[in-house]
């Protein structure tokens, strides 16, 4: 009798496995950038209290990377007008979740608007496309610190505080 093979079991041959910059996994890029180890892990292996507790934060991509930013994913479908991929020390662009187009350019940042661009966001993210690339910023969160990235002035008022306040809320993991 034959048994079923795990896939995830399988092993590949080195040949076999994409190049880094070949890597594309749910709509959302791998950067070249090698991931530095979330500082959490360090304090752990030390023995340490966390200092700062998992979960999802919200920054600017033109911000300098901080110690406990842990992954960082820039959410934008735009790459950051003048900013080279080397200064923004991504790990990850995930374009895939994004706002549509229509409802960025709608949006347009105005404070007035953002309770509804939420609600509407919201509704854009049970698209397949969409939908699959929250469920890998979800399982990235699971274990580890994860900061996401906006090139907006106000990120409080961004795609990425409404997809930091959905990935925070418990169960929603």
């Amino acid at each position: 009798s034959r048994r079923a093979v795990n896939p995830a079991l399988v092993t590949v041959k080195a040949s076999q496995q994409p190049r880094p910059d070949q890597v594309r996994r749910m709509g959302c890029q791998e950067s070249r950038h090698v991931p530095r180890p979330p500082a959490w892990r360090d304090d752990l292996e030390k023995g340490r209290p966390l200092a700062e507790p998992m979960g999802v934060q919200v920054r600017r991509v033109y911000e300098e990377p901080a110690e406990n930013d842990g992954t960082r994913v820039l959410v934008d479908r735009i790459w950051p007008r003048g900013l080279t991929k080397a200064k923004a020390s991504l790990d990850e662009w995930c374009k895939a979740v994004a706002p549509s187009t229509d409802l960025r350019t709608w949006y347009g940042h105005d404070p007035a608007k953002f309770a509804e661009f939420a609600r509407r966001y919201r509704i854009e993210l049970h698209e397949a496309e969409r939908a699959q690339a929250l469920l890998h910023l979800r399982d990235l969160a699971a274990d580890r610190r994860v900061t996401l990235l906006t090139g907006t002035k106000d990120p409080d008022i961004s795609e990425a505080a409404v997809l930091a306040a959905i990935l925070n809320t418990p169960g929603r993991r």
